[in-house]
This record gives structure tokens, sequence and C-alpha cells, in this order.
């Protein structure tokens, strides 16, 4: 197993080592108690998930990591894919978001960073902002984390943090520290044994559902294409948000709904029905997973 440090090594460097092999395995990253996975078939990168991102964003997010371990699992499937851009174009990429993370991280230590807009003494006048830059500003509460802005807004959360670089050097928005973990003495007493295990057997499932959300959002990323990866990611987002607030299968049946939705304004009613035979191929397949 190929294995090693993220400060020894890049992600975009170690990617390269593997992929001149040819290998058909997976990157497990992990940093800060975050994971992500990124496929590769025959040497070329074909998947990748990092929490609710997926896709050219999850490695894209992943390269910009300087700390943090990794491990190499060979012969690992990726379980679909949705990544068409070639390794050279695509680690290009990322090690031009990595450099250009060097320079944000000068004023954006940390995506846990908290923002809050603050009026600039002594400036005077309007204040010119694009329409991405407003719609941040607008997520901007105090309270949520760059990480959370990211996740509520839609977009990246690279491209949130190069937007607030803006916003933060113009004085209009401040970084607080992220929020401290409740003190030891101030923590809930340990569960039961018995409390214990239902608490992980609801963690299991709603794992294994986030799971399931990620294979239907590949499928569709499949079928629609490129032009379809927003407004794919849009309804996974909402669907996480679904099955966070305690919405188990509503949450599926929700993403199935709506993505089958836009198959057919994007694709016609062929598409969405190929489509439709995928979802059902995918949910058996998960049912037969979980016995």
């Amino acid at each position: 197993m190929f294995q090693g440090s993220l400060k020894e090594l890049h992600l975009p460097d170690v990617i390269q080592l593997v992929s001149v092999s040819g290998k058909t395995g997976a990157f497990h990253l992990q940093k800060d108690g975050e994971e992500g996975v990124i496929f590769l078939e025959s040497g070329r990168i074909v998947h990748a998930v990092l929490g609710s991102a997926f896709g050219e964003d999850a490695v894209y997010t992943m390269a910009t990591w300087n700390e943090g371990a990794f491990r190499f699992v060979p012969e690992e499937a990726p379980p679909h894919h949705s990544i068409t851009k070639n390794n050279t174009n695509l680690l290009m990429e990322a090690a031009r978001r990595l450099d250009e993370w060097k320079v944000l991280s000068k004023k954006i230590p940390s995506l846990d960073m908290i923002p809050r807009f603050e009026v600039p003494q002594g400036k005077q006048g309007k204040i010119n902002l694009n329409t991405q830059e407003w719609l941040i500003l607008s997520k901007v509460s105090g309270a949520a984390s760059i990480a959370e802005i990211a996740a509520a807004s839609g977009l990246s959360p690279f491209d949130v943090a190069k937007m607030l670089y803006g916003l933060v050097t113009m004085g209009l928005v401040h970084l607080d520290p992220p929020k401290q973990k409740p003190a030891a003495h101030t923590a809930a007493p340990a569960p039961q044994p018995q409390a214990q295990s239902q608490q992980q057997d609801s963690d299991a499932v709603v794992a294994g559902l986030r799971v399931l959300l990620g294979r239907l959002a590949g499928a569709s990323s499949e079928a629609l294409g490129d032009s379809s990866a927003l407004g794919i990611k849009k309804i996974y987002d909402e669907a996480l948000m679904e099955l966070k607030n305690g919405k188990g299968a509503e949450s599926v049946q929700f993403m199935c709904q709506e993505l089958l939705k836009q198959a057919s304004i994007l694709r016609g009613e062929e598409a969405q029905r190929v489509l439709a035979d995928r979802f059902r191929e995918l949910l058996s397949s998960w049912n037969a997973e979980q016995g």
C-alpha cells in the first residue's frame, strides 16, 4: 500500500506518480476530520468525492490540502464516473489552484474562519461588487464559517475563498477565529450501551444514504454531461440537507424526482427513461447491500 503525508508530497504529485503506472485503485485522503476519495481506473482519474462535493470540484478542493495523510488502495473500483477531463488538464488546474491557494491563505488561513461584515472607517461612496460577491456577502452572518457559506451558496470553498479574499482586502469583511469546541467539563455524559448502539445504527443508516445520494448524482452526471454539473450539485446539496434534517428515504425520493425532471428538461423523455432505469438499478443494488 502506498501511503504518506501531504506535507511531504502534494496531491497532484502523488497522483502523477501512481497514474503513470496505469494502476486502478483509490486514494483515501484525511485532514482535520475530513475524508475524501479519488478513484483511478487504468491510471486515469474517473471519480472523486469529498463531503457534498464530487467530480472535479472534489479533486480541486483536496489539491489545496497542504497537510493530512493519504493512502492508495489498489484495485478499489470506482462506484461510477464523474470526471471526463484527462489527467493532464485536471492536474494542471489542480496545481494552479494550489499555487493560488498559497496566496489566498495569507489572508484566509482556514476554511473554518468565520467572516463578519464590517463598514470600513472613512470609506465613502458606493461599493462596487459583482453579482457573486454580493451573493457571498449576503451569506456573511458572523456565525457561519467559510465552508458553511460555500455549502449554502452552492459554490466551491475555493471560489468562495477567492471572493472573500477581495472582500477582506477591501475591508468589507473581517475573519474571526473558528468556533471553540466545548470544554471537556461541559461535555454531555457518555451514552449508555443501548443508546450508543441505537446512535451507531442511526449513523450507519445516514452514512449509507449519503453513499446512495452520491451514486445517484454520479449516474446523473454520466447521463446528462458536464453542462448539468451545477444543477446536479444543487439538487445533491438540497438532498443532503434533507438527510441532515432527519428525512432519510424522503431525501432519496426528492433527489430522484428532481434529477429526473432535469433530465427531461435537458435531454428529453428518452433520457429521463434511461436515467430512471439506472436509478432503479442503483436502488436495487443499494438495498441488497443493506441486507
